[in-house]
């Protein structure tokens, strides 16, 4: 018997996989704990148009994380920190600290797991940090250091 899984099953599928099974197994296992559906031609059919509502969303988020990516380039954020001698500061910017900055200055909601910052930035200047936005996107933010008066 065909069944379309509706959850991951371990050592049968994963969601959305229209996989072969005996019809005992089917029908005492799988089709009770709905764990799947059996693959009659409704049911191929909903899973058609699930399978092309999701991907259609994924393009949509995809190309709403390159516009923020693009919006992204032209910002800059600045954080003011006492500093020591020689320009360095007085602890570290962290990436809460940036995604504060940037919601307050520029409007943007960054989440901050999503700020890598490869060094902890603890000198005044310029930086590029980059800002993971999709799996296949990144976007980089200029933040700027300055010394607080």
């Amino acid at each position: 018997m065909k069944v379309i899984l509706l959850q991951d099953v371990k050592s049968l599928g994963k969601k959305g996989e229209i996989v072969n099974v005996s019809d005992g197994y089917a029908r005492n296992f799988v089709l009770p704990k709905k764990l799947g559906l059996e693959a009659n031609t409704a049911n191929l059919n909903d899973l058609k148009l699930q399978k092309a509502n999701a991907d259609k969303v994924a393009q949509e988020r995809f190309e709403a994380a390159q516009e923020l990516a693009a919006l992204l380039e032209t910002k800059e954020v600045v954080l003011k920190m006492k500093s020591g001698e020689g320009g360095r500061a007085f602890g570290s910017v962290s990436s809460k600290e940036i995604a504060v900055a940037a919601r307050e200055q520029c409007g943007l909601e960054l989440d901050k797991k999503k700020i890598q910052l490869p060094e902890a930035i603890k000198a005044l200047g310029a930086y590029e940090v980059a800002v993971k936005l999709h799996t296949k996107v990144t976007g980089k933010l200029k933040v700027k250091v300055v010394e607080e008066n």
